[in-house]
């Protein structure tokens, strides 16, 4: 009852429709249990004797039969209609705040979601909103209405066969309990392992060149091959256990009607209870066990249901660690100065990634970091760019602490180019001008000649309009690096903040792509990461880390002139630094 009253939450703004649904469906099952009482009635006046006056009578009856039986067609339309609706809307508004709630969540819990299971749950699993709101529900509320009201009618005709129908209701009542017990749990099992096969399908679409490169395609069928049995495994479960189920309670309800049948056939006979009496106690019996095994059916699909909507419900109600501060700031116009403050961060495992780390960009400056791998750079850009929070300290956007300015209006300054380029599977020119779908062809192509990639663009077959395919899987390393920092150029933002923008390019193109950083530097505030030394010699501030702290700053020459540790790194890297 808690999770559907938390499921129930969801269906906001479509509860006026869900309400009139149940209305339709509550005065359907008020005709259903007041049809058979026309009918007991015509049966009286036939067995009376017939004559002109009770055929004129039959018809009447007759007649509102009919018209009974036409007003339930409406009434099974709109409640139908009306639910179907209601619950379709629901399952939309679901997903799409599913979406949003997963957007919301921070990088790291991405370093560790499976991206088919999450797919999973948006989309299969959200698919249980309809059969609750527009199936399982409502068919509950009639079958229990209707369950109520024939037992009162049954009473109403005789209480004595009324209570014999009753005998089979204990039984089916524990039946129940102990077929829900035990099926819930394999049903958590089965939206489990479905969307272990979403993962397992995602991963391996997603890297079919490795498996073709290391010939593995029959280890990863194998896999595929016993997730699937899995999956069977699982479903075969339930079904065994609901083919139990389904024909013990079939038989207690048909053992309820034969004790009814012989002792109200032993009444009859006996003129304790007349003839049409027992004809309507047996077509309201109809009435009172179909209830009862439609209610067992629903008890299975409620079942699925529920598990699958615990799966939602689990990312929905899930805290999210990157939120504005009550008060936040929406900036229209930054000037582009960015500052650490003493800031230190350690990830989930607690290991100290940065320690007290404090410098300023100025507007229009072009600010390096370097250092070994693992000593924090990459870890400074996702502060700065708030995918996490420090743990202490604080970083500023034009005296601004980034906590207290909305994510969109922070995003919207900063360009970030990852080391890790991700396409989309669009044109080259959408890509480009992803951060910026109006954008003009004009726009797109000078933010490409900035970043050295217009005349690899001219030589492929389509031009601008040529699509990369999935994560541009049809371009080299090179070619996505710089479609990448050309996207960034075009967002206009006044800070550009590259992650090795330069790790997967020839020394030639490396080369136009330090001078457009060059030329950008007076214009923009640039933070760049680089292991490349010869990258970063015309930086204003070149930072150097070692294990989370900064221990050198200065210029290219003046750290040269220090003779420390980013000497060292140039002397490794033999003349191309210097």
């Amino acid at each position: 009852m808690k999770l559907l009253l938390r499921v129930a939450k969801e269906t906001k703004g479509e509860r006026a429709a869900l309400a009139a649904a149940m209305v339709c469906t509550l005065m359907l099952t008020v005709l259903s249990l007041f049809i058979p009482r026309v009918q007991m009635q015509m049966i009286a006046r036939i067995e009376g004797g017939v004559d002109s006056a009770v055929l004129a009578e039959i018809g009447r009856m007759a007649a509102i039969l009919v018209a009974l039986l036409l007003l339930r067609v409406v009434l099974r339309y709109l409640s139908g209609m009306l639910a179907h609706k209601a619950a379709w809307t629901t399952v939309e508004n679901v997903r799409v705040k599913l979406y949003a709630k997963i957007q919301t969540f921070d990088i790291e819990y991405f370093a560790s979601a499976k991206t088919g299971d999450l797919m999973s749950r948006v989309t299969s699993d959200t698919a249980v909103f309809e059969q609750l709101f527009a199936h399982i529900i409502p068919e509950s509320v009639t079958n229990a209405v209707t369950l109520v009201g024939v037992t009162v009618v049954l009473f109403s005709l005789n209480p004595r066969l009324a209570a014999l129908t009753c005998i089979p209701i204990p039984f089916i009542i524990v039946s129940s309990y102990i077929f829900a017990k035990k099926i819930r749990p394999i049903f958590r099992n089965v939206q489990r392992t479905l969307g272990e096969i979403s993962v397992r399908l995602h991963d391996n679409f997603a890297g079919i060149r490795e498996i073709r490169a290391f010939g593995q395609e029959e280890r990863e069928a194998k896999f595929f091959r016993e997730g699937v049995a899995a999956y069977t495994k699982a479903m075969l479960g339930t079904l065994m256990k609901s083919s139990f189920f389904h024909p013990t309670i079939e038989f207690l309800t048909a053992l309820g009607t034969v004790i009814v049948l012989g002792v109200g056939g032993l009444f009859a006979s006996r003129g304790a209870v007349s003839v049409p009496t027992v004809v309507g106690f047996i077509l309201y019996l109809s009435l009172f066990y179909a209830p009862i095994t439609g209610l067992t059916q629903l008890l299975e699909q409620a079942q699925q249901a529920l598990a699958a909507a615990e799966r939602v419900t689990e990312i929905l109600d899930q805290p999210v660690e990157i939120v504005p501060s009550e008060n936040a700031v929406h900036l229209e116009r930054v000037r582009g100065e960015m500052a650490f403050e003493n800031v230190s961060f350690a990830y989930k495992d607690g290991i100290p990634v940065l320690k007290n780390v404090s410098f300023t960009a100025r507007p229009g400056s072009y600010v390096a970091l370097v250092g070994p791998t693992g000593v924090g750079k990459s870890t400074m850009v996702k502060l700065a760019t708030r995918f996490y929070d420090p743990l202490s300290g604080r970083i500023t956007l034009d005296g601004h602490d980034i906590r207290d300015v909305t994510l969109e209006s922070l995003r919207r300054h900063i360009a970030y180019v990852p080391q890790d380029t991700f396409l989309f599977n669009m044109t080259v020119a959408e890509n480009i001008a992803f951060a910026r779908p109006g954008a003009s062809r004009e726009e797109i192509v000078a933010a490409a000649k900035i970043a050295r990639i217009h005349d690899d663009i001219l030589q492929m077959p389509q031009g601008y309009d040529t699509l990369v395919g999935e994560r541009g899987v049809k371009l080299s390393g090179g070619q996505k690096q710089r479609i990448a920092i050309a996207r960034a150029v075009l967002c206009g933002a006044p800070i550009l903040i590259l992650d090795e923008a330069t790790s997967a390019v020839d020394v030639e193109t490396e080369q136009y792509i330090r001078t457009s950083i060059d030329e950008l530097s007076g214009s923009h505030t640039i933070i760049a990461i680089a292991h490349r030394l010869s990258t970063v010699r015309n930086a204003d501030l070149i930072l150097v880390l070692e294990d989370g702290e900064i221990v050198e700053r200065g210029t290219h020459e003046e750290l040269l002139a220090l003779g420390g540790h980013y000497a060292a790194m140039c002397r490794l890297q033999s003349g191309e630094a210097v």
